[in-house]
């Protein structure tokens, strides 16, 4: 039965009045938090190595170390690495280091129009390449371990088929392998990225990276929050007055909205090789991508191969990581599916524990 029209108009009266309670609460909560309180990335760390705008970094160690081999984190040019950092309680560095894992990471910097000619064989086999190079000099180790997130991911993969002597683990999160596995995927919301990419004109993409140098990290932004429009638009309104007068929450939020902000260009030339070799073309399972005059061969892949990826993925469907399995060289393969989306993977509470315990056992026991 409808509600009489006074006691429904009392009820509205209600929440609204609790509502500007909230917005007053959570306006002064706000007016007291400065930009140098909402701290991202925020882990110290060393910097061992500069090359151009590139960046390597070791972490200070918080724990005894168990796993000798260093672990150098890969991240990929769409955002930036602090995701794996964004705050003390959701940090999967945080949570390594504390697992006595001596942790490296690659920094891509904010590269610009100046960066406009990088390719994907500049990233591999130049940066990534040296940066492997200097850890082992700096530890006496002859391998590392790669943890490679997301397109990082995909660069870790092409480095471990190309460089096999110089890895000793693939440690994958979250990563694209068969850009086309979604194709045949009933669940087609979690693939929307890939349609949409896809249905793109080639000369389209060279239009814009000729024009521009750069794939716009704005224009990246834009492209994801469309992807969950309903998100997009109640998260300043709806769930923001909800948990404005917590700051605990309040802080989560606010890093989280600084890392989406922060998302740099991509290169030009290396985002035409992203988004028309690789989103259209598929080459890499094909077995026709090649860097550095090379074909990255996946059979070529004989080390250990820890790939995780996220069931509930809007950006990078399951399947499309899962993919690697069947086309690899090594016998040692697993794979960990966790309840978890793209980004939630690295700071969702739920998730935290069991991505870093898996990882860390994983690594223990192939550390002879």
């Amino acid at each position: 039965m409808t509600e009489p029209r006074e006691t429904a108009f009392n009820s509205f009266l209600k929440d609204f009045a609790e509502n500007v309670g909230k917005f007053h609460k959570g306006a002064d909560v706000l007016a007291g938090i400065r930009d140098e309180d909402v701290d991202v990335g925020a882990t110290p760390k060393t910097l061992v190595m500069r090359r151009d705008k590139v960046e390597l970094f070791r972490y200070e160690p918080t724990a005894k170390r168990i796993v000798e081999t260093p672990v150098l984190i890969v991240y990929g040019l769409i955002g930036r690495y602090t995701i794996a950092d964004l705050q003390p309680d959701r940090s999967l560095v945080r949570s390594l280091l504390a697992k006595g894992i001596d942790v490296w990471l690659i920094d891509w910097g904010k590269p610009g129009r100046a960066e406009r000619w990088l390719t994907m064989d500049d990233y591999v086999d130049d940066y990534i390449h040296e940066a492997v190079h200097r850890i082992c000099r700096e530890t006496g180790h002859d391998k590392v371990t790669l943890l490679g997130i997301c397109e990082g991911g995909f660069f870790a993969t092409c480095y471990a088929a190309l460089h096999p002597e110089k890895v000793k683990n693939l440690v994958l999160t979250i990563t694209p392998i068969d850009f086309h596995a979604d194709i045949d995927d009933p669940a087609a919301s979690q693939g929307l990225l890939n349609i949409w990419t896809r249905s793109l004109a080639p000369e389209d993409i060279d239009r814009m990276v000729d024009a521009l140098g750069v794939i716009p990290g704005e224009f990246m932004s834009l492209i994801f929050s469309l992807m969950t429009p309903m998100q997009s638009l109640t998260k300043y309104n709806v769930n923001l007055i909800d948990i404005a007068g917590d700051k605990d929450l309040l802080m989560n939020c606010l890093r989280m909205e600084k890392w989406l902000a922060d998302r740099p260009d991509h290169p030009g030339a290396a985002g035409r090789q992203w988004l028309k070799e690789l989103y259209q073309g598929n080459r890499l399972v094909k077995g026709r991508f090649e860097l550095s005059g090379r074909i990255v061969d996946l059979h070529a892949i004989d080390v250990p191969v820890l790939n995780i990826y996220a069931l509930n993925d809007h950006i990078i469907p399951p399947a499309c990581s899962k993919a690697l399995g069947g086309k690899i060289g090594s016998t040692d393969y697993m794979e960990i599916p966790l309840l978890s989306g793209h980004v939630g993977l690295f700071v969702s509470s739920k998730s935290q524990g069991t991505l870093t315990k898996s990882m860390v056992e994983w690594l223990q026991a192939r550390d002879g």
